[in-house]
């Protein structure tokens, strides 16, 4: 089933990691890239491992393009485009795929949607075919459009309604983005969800679903001299409808705020605080402070060697689980995001004094060259697991394109988080947290207040 795509760590570390710099081309992947006529992006990543290969195109088209009072209408598309056209009608799409041994699916975040199948090499050309006839033939029932309406309402009903943990998380994106777009939905809102119609589809099928504003990404058993034919053939007969231009998002943004909301849920068993920081990113911002900011995520809360997991996990024992991370593939602003579980027998209170007395030592003068040294090459190490999947190396780089970054991005990220200094690390750090909004969010199960603690503990 289609599904929605919200990341959690940042898609633009993942493709940095699996990559590192060359002269015109990705030297771990040997990924290779060409425009066609119509103005698609196209990417091969060469891996032979298998004779299989990852299929996807992407789509410059998130929820915090849409327009106001159509919040979910890309992730209804999404589920629309299952619906066939008329080369392959009905369910035909489905069934042609899984009949030839493949999988595919599709998901849509704030900054795009992506369509993908993974499938043995021999049949890539089917894929190509269903992939570029849905891009320009796509029929819509009026009927199957209602039906499909109540799906995705059901969906937010099972995603969210019954999820303590992502209604407060639509609070907390309410709260800290106010007017920018990131905090629309990727579902949407219910009400804005009932009113969605046939024509509202088509118009962001026609407005956004076109070459110029896609990209093909294929990693797999494959070549480029027989793969750049394949592409030319099915992609690049779809006539050319425009030209791509760069996403022109608002920066506006509200004074300085720290908002908090505490919310009780009888499904809460566990409490739980977190905050989410607004950051800058790969297309607002400073480029030295977004790597920086990748590197400190790391440092402090980046896994169980981390200093503040440390810290507060294995020193003080006043968190079962910690974790900091940081987002910066966006179109707008990224994020910086900061997850805290109390240990039994410690409140929300304790738990968060004991992170800020952490948090503010580790700003002040905890930030060695060595701890950064340390975080670079835990960083480093993942590429030994880079080659390993390639539907994680065609996700990875289409995203990373998706949002406007480019090969060159991709390929000189190595250099550049070598080049990191702890000056740049604690500047950027000190930056992030003395001049940008945040959104502080605390789940508590009925009746307990942030004073007290989960099991046997008090006022």
């Amino acid at each position: 089933m289609p599904r929605i795509f919200a990341p959690i760590l940042t898609l633009l570390l993942a493709f940095a990691l699996a990559l590192a710099p060359s002269q015109g081309r990705a030297a771990v992947y040997g990924a290779e890239t060409f425009m066609l006529a119509n103005g698609m992006q196209v990417v091969l990543i060469p891996n032979h491992r298998a004779p299989v290969v990852s299929h996807m195109v992407w789509y410059r088209i998130g929820s915090a393009d849409e327009t106001p009072g159509k919040s979910g209408i890309a992730h209804f598309l999404e589920h629309l485009m299952f619906k066939g056209t008329p080369k392959y009608p009905g369910t035909a799409i489905t069934d042609t795929v899984a009949r030839n041994g493949g999988d595919q699916n599709a998901f849509t975040s704030t900054d795009y949607t992506a369509y993908y199948q993974n499938i043995a090499v021999d049949r890539l050309p089917l894929v190509m075919d269903i992939e570029a006839d849905r891009m320009r033939n796509l029929i819509l029932d009026v009927k199957e459009v209602e039906t499909e309406r109540e799906v995705i309402i059901e969906e937010r009903r099972m995603r969210t309604d019954n999820s303590p943990g992502a209604q407060l998380g639509e609070r907390l994106a309410v709260a800290l983005w106010g007017t920018n777009h990131y905090s629309i939905p990727i579902i949407g809102w219910e009400a804005e969800m009932a009113q969605l119609t046939r024509e509202d589809a088509f118009k962001v099928y026609h407005d956004y679903y076109a070459p110029h504003n896609a990209i093909l990404v294929v990693a797999g058993d494959i070549t480029m001299d027989k793969f750049k034919p394949m592409a030319e053939k099915y992609y690049g007969a779809i006539p050319k409808s425009g030209e791509y231009k760069p996403r022109a998002r608002s920066t506006f943004l509200q004074p300085k705020a720290d908002a908090r909301i505490t919310m009780h849920h009888e499904r809460v068993g566990q409490p739980q605080w977190s905050r989410q920081i607004i950051a800058p990113s790969y297309s607002i911002g400073d480029r030295a402070d977004v790597h920086a900011l990748e590197v400190f995520a790391e440092l402090a809360g980046g896994g169980a060697t981390s200093k503040l997991y440390r810290t507060l996990a294995v020193d003080q024992k006043v968190a079962a689980g910690f974790g900091t991370s940081y987002d910066g593939d966006a179109v707008s602003y990224g994020s910086f995001y900061i997850s805290l579980t109390p240990s039994p027998g410690v409140s929300i209170a304790q738990a968060e004094a004991a992170y800020t007395k952490a948090m503010d030592a580790l700003l002040k003068d905890g930030i060695t060259d060595a701890d950064v040294d340390r975080a670079k090459r835990r960083m480093q190490a993942s590429l030994a697991y880079a080659k390993d999947s390639p539907m994680s190396a065609a996700r990875a780089i289409g995203a990373a394109l998706s949002i406007g970054a480019t090969m060159d991005d991709i390929e000189n990220w190595p250099d550049q988080i070598a080049k990191v200094t702890a000056d740049q690390v604690r500047s950027a750090a000190r930056k992030l947290f003395a001049e940008n909004s945040t959104a502080t969010g605390i789940l508590l199960p009925p009746n307990m207040t942030e004073t007290q603690a989960a099991a046997g503990g008090g006022e």
